[in-house]
């Protein structure tokens, strides 16, 4: 007497595809290695200091540090109203 095979029997169940493609990851490879480059030309050009008005004080700061201050800054901003948002719906 043979039994029917179980539906979780993993002989007779397909083995689950892998996800990301080799020509996938070159093209993620490439596209990190790009942006690295522009991030480090990005910090390499903009070397000069400029004088950042606080609440509490003058500071002088790289340009670089300030830009990516505010751009760090304006992207928890956004995170924060987008997880508001998601609350509300």
């Amino acid at each position: 007497m043979t039994s029917a095979p179980l539906s979780g029997d993993p002989a007779t169940t397909p083995a689950p595809k892998k996800r990301g493609s080799g020509a996938g990851r070159t093209v993620s490879a490439v596209l990190l290695v790009a942006l690295t480059v522009v991030l480090v030309l990005f910090v390499v050009f903009n070397t000069q200091s400029v004088r950042v008005s606080l609440v509490f004080g003058v500071v002088d700061l790289p340009l670089v540090i300030a830009l990516v201050a505010a751009a760090v800054l304006g992207g928890l901003i956004v995170a924060l109203l987008s997880l508001r948002a998601r609350r509300h719906r």
